[in-house]
């Protein structure tokens, strides 16, 4: 009995140089938003990243808690990065503003939502999402991840995953509201965890606070305990891949 033919793999098509140099261009708008974060930036540490809803106003209960927690961080000498836009990140920006320390927007472009907010010492303009994300990450020696939508779940969600992979150094990922998280870490213990798509120690990366002592206090607690010191820079970049 006669094997069937292995079907021949055509060739890959000829590269098309008209279509492939607008691109190439991109590449060089992409190493100038990261030459130009990386100058901002390089002298924020200690700080702290605040995560959360661009669509709560300064009534909302969350808006003033995330003021709260920013100028309690700024006054313990971290500068505070948001997404420099409104909601949560002007909150964030605006209590900072306040206190002692650095209060850094980190802004995009965005149809809707996205507008600077007026409480910045520095603020740097992204056009792509890719390259604003490695920002908002990299400088932090904490995440704090107040009440959001899509776009804070899709930041919490990539902070998880760069921790537990040791892509990022290990740092506190505090989830601030417990009525609003909770359901979410249920969901991560009773359906993740048992379907062992994550890990025991996973979910040990996670804190859920309530107010903003509870914050600060879990900061400071973790490094008591010796896992960084704040402003050894030497050792956090051991620790530190991104």
């Amino acid at each position: 009995m006669n094997k069937p033919k292995t079907p021949k793999r055509s060739h890959k098509p000829p590269v098309n140089e008209i279509s492939l140099h607008p691109e190439s261009w991109k590449i060089f708008q992409i190493m100038a938003e990261f030459v130009e974060g990386f100058e901002q930036l390089a002298n924020i540490t200690p700080s702290v990243t605040l995560f959360g809803s661009a669509r709560f106003t300064g009534e909302h209960p969350y808006y003033q808690l995330a003021e709260q927690i920013a100028h309690q961080l700024s006054d313990a000498g971290f500068s505070v990065v948001s997404g420099g836009g409104p909601g949560i990140m002007e909150a964030a920006n605006k209590g900072a503003f306040a206190g002692k320390s650095q209060s850094i927007g980190l802004n995009i472009a965005l149809p809707r939502e996205q507008r600077a907010n007026a409480y910045q010492d520095i603020s740097v303009n992204f056009k792509h999402f890719f390259v604003r994300k490695v920002m908002l990450v990299k400088y932090a020696t904490a995440y704090v991840i107040l009440p959001g939508g899509f776009g804070t779940l899709d930041e919490l969600t990539e902070v998880l995953t760069l921790v537990q992979t040791n892509k990022a150094q290990q740092v506190p990922v505090i989830l601030v509201g417990s009525d609003f998280w909770r359901g979410l870490l249920d969901w991560f213990k009773n359906t993740l965890l048992m379907q062992q798509t994550i890990g025991e120690n996973d979910l040990n990366i996670i804190t859920l606070v309530d107010t903003s002592q509870a914050v600060l206090d879990n900061i400071f607690n973790y490094y008591e305990r010796g896992a960084i010191k704040l402003n050894d820079g030497k050792e956090k970049e051991k620790l530190f891949y991104l």
